[in-house]
């Protein structure tokens, strides 16, 4: 059975569009202890998460200490724990479907800016029960290339969030270096006045002495 042009793109555009794949993202500002939850809807989906620690709260802090991240699943039991980190990638499989939850823990005192993303992968063709085994590949394929695209979203997503921190942390050293060269002028500046006023002072006296 050969499919026409026109019945293989409509499709390709029913498949991506009937295909849950499921995506959530957000920046938040951190004090203590933010908790997020995900409803995974299939067992057996794969999970991608990533986060990174965009800005502090305070221009001289550059977020050494990172953040603590727990995944824990439905039923309460933990999934994955990440300690003082300042961005991390990772996935793992769901093996229970239902809502897992995300808590983050800031143990610096400032604010702390983080970019989080999770994307759930999910071939949905798996569920579904073709009447013509010729469609079969054809799905399978459409569920891997939207699969790809969204994986490139998330890699894309996770490399934005990496540069802004980046270029939030190489302005701030440039601030720094700025204020380190005008103190260190200010200071050069100062004990040359104070070399200046003591050799004056010292000439004024010998003068004096010599008069007497």
């Amino acid at each position: 059975m050969k499919v026409g042009s026109l019945e293989f793109a409509a499709v390709i555009l029913l498949a991506i569009l009937c295909t849950p794949n499921p995506a959530f993202g957000i920046r938040f500002v951190i004090d203590r202890e933010e908790c997020f939850s995900h409803d995974i809807k299939y067992e057996g989906d794969t999970i991608h998460v990533s986060f990174v620690v965009i800005k502090s709260d305070s221009s001289w802090h550059n977020s050494h200490e990172g953040v603590d991240l727990v995944v824990k699943g439905p039923s309460g039991d933990q999934i994955q724990d990440y300690r003082d980190k300042v961005s991390e990638k990772f996935e793992f499989v769901a093996h229970q479907k239902g809502v897992h939850r995300f808590c983050f823990s800031n143990k610096s005192p400032y604010y702390e800016t983080v970019d989080f993303d999770v994307h759930e992968s999910h071939f949905s063709y798996y569920d579904q029960h073709a009447k013509d085994e010729h469609f079969d590949p054809l799905l399978e394929q459409i569920s891997k290339l939207e699969e790809a695209l969204y994986n490139i979203q998330f890699e894309q997503h996770w490399l934005d969030a990496q540069t802004e921190r980046q270029k939030i942390v190489n302005d701030s050293m440039s601030r720094r270096a700025v204020h380190k060269a005008l103190c260190e002028s200010a200071a050069l500046v100062g004990a040359s006045v104070l070399q200046v006023y003591l050799l004056r002072r010292l000439f004024e006296r010998k003068l004096g002495m010599s008069r007497v």
